[in-house]
């Protein structure tokens, strides 16, 4: 028995050395792109279908200052308040486009700033869906929004106050005030920028992130059901850092929909 339990040790042992060099959340996401490779061929695939598709749907290329990218997929009142959240923002010179994963879009408030999309397949990859927002708009800055959360009105005005700032960063993300099923306020997550710590702790989310466009802003085409981690946010986040400044901002823009008994959140904190 005593035997057994050493061989374990030692075969956990050099596992346990390589999270603490490179982080679990890198280590996971390497298996991810040898396990999952051929999804993302596929799916690049239809990516660019889609894009020259839809491209030829919308007529003209939505553009403004800041465009927000929302992804959707049935859930038809918590996108009108995200969408009313989007175009609710201070900063005028913005517009907003829905993108439906293939389920059919509800109906949405009228709004010369507001355009909607329908891929026309199923493709349960948010990353997919959310790259194709970004093909199909011209702005110099990029944010996301998911179907379920909402922004503060301040949200737009005080990331791209930052981003504006000379010698400033490429991109930046707020607070999150993670907000339980009841609506009652579960905590505030704020987390400085640390690449090195992003490897060993989830604390990025493309809801709280504003960011310039550059070829680098682009999602995984990974196809993560919702048991593969690390999410894709992470994966968009830490990546453009590598090339690119990012800051956070502690100040609490986003409310985050959070249930504290899904199997499938990460959050650390």
């Amino acid at each position: 028995m005593r035997g057994a339990l050493r061989e374990r040790r030692v075969i956990r042992a050099p596992w346990e050395l390589l999270k603490r060099r490179f982080g679990w959340l890198v280590l996971y996401e390497l298996r991810n792109k040898v396990l999952l490779a051929p999804t993302a061929w596929r799916l690049r695939r239809f990516e660019d279908a889609e894009t020259a598709r839809l491209t030829r749907v919308l007529g003209r290329r939505p553009a403004a200052r800041v465009v927000t990218v929302i992804a959707t997929h049935r859930r038809p009142e918590a996108l009108r308040r995200a969408v009313r959240s989007a175009l609710g923002q201070t900063v005028r010179d913005h517009v907003v486009l829905v993108v439906d994963d293939g389920a059919g879009l509800p109906r949405l408030p009228e709004d010369t700033r507001l355009f909607a999309v329908s891929l026309s397949r199923n493709t349960g990859v948010a990353g997919v869906v959310r790259n194709i927002g970004i093909r199909l708009t011209d702005s110099p800055y990029v944010a996301f929004l998911d179907d379920d959360n909402a922004w503060e009105p301040d949200h737009l005005r005080h990331t791209l106050a930052a981003l504006d700032t000379p010698g400033g960063p490429d991109g930046v993300y707020t607070a999150l005030r993670r907000i339980r099923p009841d609506g009652t306020e579960r905590d505030v997550l704020s987390v400085p920028f640390d690449r090195r710590r992003a490897a060993h702790a989830a604390f990025l989310d493309t809801n709280a992130f504003v960011a310039r466009r550059t070829p680098a802003l682009h999602f995984s085409r990974l196809r993560r059901t919702p048991r593969v981690l690390p999410r894709e946010d992470w994966e968009l986040i830490r990546r453009y850092a590598r090339t690119h400044r990012v800051a956070h901002l502690p100040r609490p823009t986003v409310r985050y929909l959070v249930n504290p008994d899904s199997r499938y959140t990460a959050w650390d904190g």
